[in-house]
Formats: C-alpha cells, structure tokens, sequence
C-alpha cells in the first residue's frame, strides 16, 4: 500500500475511508496521534531547532523502514 496525504478540502468523515486520500479513518486518527506524540515530545524538550529534530526524525524512520532487522 502507498501512502497518500489527506488533501486539503478533499477530506472526508463519513464511510471508513476518506474521499479525498482514501485511508481509513482509523489510519488517520493513528497518524495524527503519532504526529502529536512526536511534537508532545519535542515540545517537553523544549527544542529551539524544532526543523532539525523533525528532520532528523524522518530520516531515522525511512532508514529503520529500509532496514531489514526492524
């Protein structure tokens, strides 16, 4: 499966899935709960370079997908 992003003005709440991305609602709420943790955190660290640790985030996360051993 491919992720898609919800589009702006496209996004749906009725059915299971999204008109506008087609992801489940459940894959929606899962993914804007995550994202909240990862800022929850980020914030409880009181960063300053809050671009550098997103950056920093998403390179580990698409290193550790390529991975075989995750």
């Amino acid at each position: 499966m491919k992720f898609k992003p919800c589009i702006s003005g496209q996004c749906t709440e009725d059915g299971t899935h999204c008109q506008g991305c087609h992801r489940s609602h459940v894959e929606i709420a899962d993914t804007k709960q995550l994202i909240k943790d990862v800022v929850s955190f980020a914030q409880k660290m009181n960063y300053e370079n809050s671009d550098d640790f997103a950056d920093f985030m998403g390179k580990s996360v698409a290193k550790k997908l390529q991975s075989p051993s995750v």
